[in-house]
C-alpha cells in the first residue's frame, strides 16, 4: 500500500509518497518538478509508480500554483516565469535537509525529476546541487538566458508591458548565467541524465534540448549509459506512457 500524505514542509505544500511499510524507514528520494499552470496533484501517476519501486517521493507545490496560487492571470503569471524557477530551485535544498534531518532519506541517492517548467528547474539545479545523484528533464532545456531573451521577445511582440526595467533585465540574465548548465556542462560530472522530448513541442524549442545533449555526449564517453536522450517524433507538449515509464526505470537503475 502507497501512503499519500499532504503537508506543509520548510513551509512549502507538498504531496509525500512511500510504500505504507516504509514510511518511517530511510529510503532513497525523489523529488518531482512539476510545470508552468500545473499542480503537484495532476502528477500523481509519476510518484506513486516511483513509490511502488520503493522511493519516498516528494511533489512539492511551485510558487503561485496550486495551494500557493494567487488572483493572477496567466499573462501575468507568465512575466513571474524566472522567479518562480529560481525560487524553485532554493526550495529543493530546504526539502533535502527537512527530511535528512529526520533521517528519512539515504543522502547517497537523491533523484531530481521535472516537466516543462519543472524539467527547466532540474536542469539548472544540477549547476547548483552535487548531491543530485541521477536526474531526469521531461521537456525541459538547459539554455536559461537564451530561453528567457526568447519569452521577452515574444512578450515585446504580443504588445505586453515588461514589469522589469531594462537594468532590472540584466540582473536577471546575470542570475540565469549562473545556473544555465549549457554554459558549465563539465558541472554534471557525468551524473546519470535522461531526456524525453517530443519533437512536435511548441512550448519548449526540442532543437536546444537535442543541441545540448549532442554537445554533452563526449563528456559522457566512458558511460555512455549514463545519458539518454527519448525523442518522441509524433508528441507536442505532453509526456507519453513511455516517458512516465522510462523515468521509474531511469532511477530504479542508478538510485535503488
Amino acid at each position: 500500500m502507497i501512503l499519500i500524505e499532504n503537508k506543509i514542509v520548510s513551509d512549502i505544500p507538498v504531496l509525500h509518497l512511500a510504500k505504507k511499510a516504509l514510511f518511517d524507514t530511510r529510503l532513497p528520494f525523489v523529488m518531482f518538478m512539476h510545470g508552468f499552470t500545473s499542480a503537484k496533484e495532476n502528477n500523481l501517476h509519476y510518484a506513486y509508480l516511483l513509490a511502488e519501486k520503493g522511493f519516498r517521493v516528494v511533489i512539492p507545490e511551485a510558487m503561485y500554483h496550486g495551494e500557493r496560487q494567487g488572483n493572477m492571470s496567466k499573462e501575468k503569471l507568465a512575466l513571474h516565469f524566472w522567479d518562480i524557477v529560481l525560487q524553485s530551485i532554493d526550495e529543493i535544498d530546504l526539502l533535502r535537509q527537512s527530511f535528512l534531518k529526520k533521517e528519512l532519506i539515504d543522502p547517497n541517492r537523491i533523484g531530481l525529476v521535472g516537466t516543462s517548467m519543472g524539467g527547466i528547474v532540474t536542469l539548472g539545479s544540477l549547476t547548483r546541487y552535487k548531491w543530485i545523484k541521477a536526474a531526469v528533464s521531461l521537456m525541459g532545456m538547459p539554455y536559461y538566458e537564451k530561453y528567457a531573451l526568447l519569452q521577452i521577445n515574444e512578450i515585446k511582440k504580443r504588445g505586453m508591458k515588461l514589469p522589469l526595467k531594462e537594468e532590472e533585465i540584466t540582473e536577471l540574465l546575470n542570475k540565469l548565467k549562473q545556473l544555465d548548465l549549457s554554459r558549465q556542462p563539465e558541472k554534471l560530472d557525468r551524473r546519470p541524465l535522461l531526456f524525453w522530448h517530443g519533437k512536435q513541442d511548441p512550448i519548449v524549442p526540442f532543437s536546444y534540448t537535442y543541441d545540448f545533449y549532442e554537445r554533452i555526449k563526449p563528456l559522457y564517453a566512458e558511460k555512455p549509459e549514463k545519458l539518454h536522450f527519448i525523442i518522441d517524433e509524433k508528441s507536442g507538449h505532453k509526456v507519453s506512457r513511455e516517458g512516465v515509464l522510462k523515468t521509474v526505470e531511469w532511477f530504479s537503475t542508478y538510485l535503488a
